[in-house]
């Protein structure tokens, strides 16, 4: 059996986003077979003979070693130094269609929640109401159309949802193929 699996800040269930899987393979950094696997983006400009465990995710080590990132810097302006280092190098990142990037509130980066469609993204009201300004604000200002486009979310087209750290408020962007 597995030791329990390193605590995420800023991705608090990387299983069920299907970042981290159960897996016999051996981590390129630390050479151990540990029952689990990073299955999402490593951004690096040297030779990687492997995924990743969680452990040398979690302790920096995998990105110290490799001079690598898990998750692009991208949205993540306003944060912290110690902030984005932990994002960027010590968090496992999340598949998208598109570049992923990250979010923020409260001078915080906020915690991936994962992909969701219209359903999931509909309990959570100020996620749906800051992706309509979002959208507006990137041409689509058609109301109609906009509804429309939201409520097939999860048809070639879903959002990432994040939940700010500091006050709960939950957040979103729109990723497609």
């Amino acid at each position: 059996m597995s030791p329990e699996l390193p605590v995420f800040r800023y991705h608090p269930d990387p299983i069920a986003t299907g970042s981290i899987r159960a897996s016999a393979e051996t981590c390129a950094c630390c050479e151990r077979a540990t029952g689990w696997i990073y299955t999402a983006t490593f951004y690096t400009a040297h030779e990687v003979s492997g995924p990743f465990c969680p452990w040398c995710i979690a302790d920096g080590s995998a990105a110290a070693r490799f001079d690598g990132e898990f998750v692009d810097a991208y949205g993540l302006d306003g944060v912290s130094e110690a902030i984005l280092h932990e994002v960027t190098r010590r968090t496992p990142g999340f598949h998208a269609w598109q570049d992923p990037h990250w979010l923020v509130h409260c001078d915080d980066a906020a915690a991936f929640i994962g992909e969701v469609g219209y359903g999931d993204l509909a309990a959570h009201p100020e996620a749906l109401d800051q992706l309509r300004q979002d959208l507006r604000i990137g041409g689509q200002h058609d109301p109609a159309r906009l509804d429309e486009f939201l409520t097939h979310l999860g048809e070639g087209a879903s959002a990432m949802l994040f939940r700010c750290t500091i006050c709960g408020t939950h957040l979103a962007y729109v990723d497609a193929s």
